[in-house]
């Protein structure tokens, strides 16, 4: 509104050019927002129907059926108060030794991966990073075994480890017959053997990340440190491996999800027989008693404590390990 004033009077006149301008917009940006949300509902449904329907809807179907018991065959008029179970299936899986000695092996495999995979990788890394002859010949080498399928690389083993493969010939054929072995049909030694062929399989991909992570330390710090008279070892000590952290915490995070998880080379590597008595883990053991055994309901537990167990570990190794980087990653709205 616009305002005229006189000596003793104010008298207030039609609307000025600005407010007329402004309920102009208005209808713009009315229109804006609308085709702003309808673009963000048309391309978000596709991906959030598939995430319901492969995700959240199988998660929530497992756990229903986990208070039931089942037949192996069995129709949706089954899940009534004849079949019901409540947490039967539960207590009947947390007091099964096979259970608890395959919930012991995912462990086994998660820290063996932390403590024998990081400091390969990152040492490999390091020595990678450096202007070496034949530098990118030996990434690509190493990489390699990671884009292999699982059950590719897992028969391929599976043949090179029988009594009479590949392994046991060059043993044989270097002097080294003593050490000759059956080794995924020993239940002594076939969970490290199982847990060498996931080293080499999931190695090059960590190798590869620590080398990404290598890309964004500043050269500059190991110069300075360099002319300080800091040694190669002091300058990966104490600059390379602190500014690194972050990503050997990523990488940790999806080593310790992985081992959590981990069932193909399992699955393709040993047989059922020594898998139920060295290499069950909790992926391969739900499978095997959900589908073959003929205990869907039963499976379903399994499947439901093994996502519980991956969302606990997961939300305590964010709140405490990735916290920082996470903060760092957020940005806050400007008040």
């Amino acid at each position: 509104m616009s305002t005229l004033t006189t000596p003793g009077s104010a008298v207030t006149a039609g609307p000025g050019p600005s407010s007329r301008s402004r309920k102009r917009d208005r209808p713009r940006k009315r229109a804006g927002a609308v085709r702003k949300w309808t673009e963000i509902v048309i391309f978000m449904t596709p991906a959030l129907v598939l995430f319901l329907g492969f995700v959240i809807f199988p998660v929530v179907l497992a756990a229903v059926y986990s208070f039931f018991n089942l037949p192996a065959a069995f129709r949706w008029n089954q899940l009534d108060a004849d079949h019901f179970v409540g947490f039967a299936n539960y207590v009947r899986a947390l007091t099964t030794p096979e259970f608890l000695k395959a919930i012991g092996n995912n462990f086994f495999i998660l820290i063996g991966s932390l403590l024998i995979q990081g400091p390969i990788a990152i040492g490999i890394a390091l020595l990678l990073n450096r202007k070496l002859r034949g530098r990118s010949v030996f990434r690509l080498m190493i990489f390699v075994p990671y884009v292999l399928a699982e059950v590719i690389a897992g028969l391929s083993w599976k043949l090179l480890l029988q009594p009479n493969g590949g392994v046991n010939a060059v043993l044989d054929a270097v002097g080294l017959g003593f050490l000759k072995h059956n080794w995924l049909a020993d239940p002594s030694i076939a969970l490290w053997t199982v847990f060498f062929i996931l080293t080499w399989k999931y190695i090059g991909f960590a190798i590869l990340l620590m080398l990404a992570g290598l890309q964004g330390v500043p050269e500059e710090l190991s110069e300075a440190a360099s002319i300080d008279g800091a040694t190669w070892w002091q300058v990966q000590r104490y600059i390379t491996i602190p500014l690194l952290a972050p990503t050997i915490r990523i990488w940790a995070f999806l080593s310790i999800i992985g081992s959590l998880q981990v069932f193909d080379m399992v699955w393709v590597t040993v047989t059922p027989s020594v898998r139920g008595l060295a290499t069950e883990t909790m992926a391969t053991y739900m499978v095997q008693q959900g589908q073959f055994a003929g205990q869907p309901g039963y499976g379903s537990a399994i499947a439901v404590i093994l996502f519980f167990i991956s969302l606990v570990i997961a939300l305590i190794y964010q709140r405490f390990a990735l916290r920082r980087d996470l903060e760092g990653a957020v940005t806050k709205g400007v008040r």
